[in-house]
């Protein structure tokens, strides 16, 4: 089964950056779609950035233009670079990927302050 471990949450004051990893028990160019996920205090999860194995890309409207998400298929890893962050980021981060089912990481904290 396929094991998501993320690493690189932590804090950082307004317009700062950030660079979630989330490392994968298997090969990426095994895995359909990878991606991050978010949860803020008092919302709902939310989809934040996807990768397909052919390599296109979904942002949330939110974070256009400020977040990157790439795969590194030597590293079998899925990066998600952050910059100008806001308060408005702050929220638990999960990693997603989908393979014969879904699969997700245990998520990590990331806390923005002005």
């Amino acid at each position: 089964q396929v094991q998501l471990v993320e690493s690189g949450g932590g804090s950082v004051q307004t317009g700062g950056s950030l660079r979630l990893s989330c490392a994968t028990s298997t090969s990426t160019d095994s895995l359909n779609i990878m991606g991050w996920y978010r949860r803020a205090p008092g919302n709902q999860r939310e989809m934040v950035a996807l990768i397909s194995n052919m390599g296109s890309t979904t942002y949330a409207d939110s974070v256009k233009g400020r977040f990157t998400i790439f795969v590194d298929n030597v590293k079998n890893t899925v990066d998600l670079q952050m910059n100008s962050l806001k308060s408005e980021d702050t929220a638990v981060y999960y990693c997603y990927a989908f393979l014969t089912g879904t699969h997700w990481g245990q998520g990590t904290q990331v806390t923005v302050s002005s």
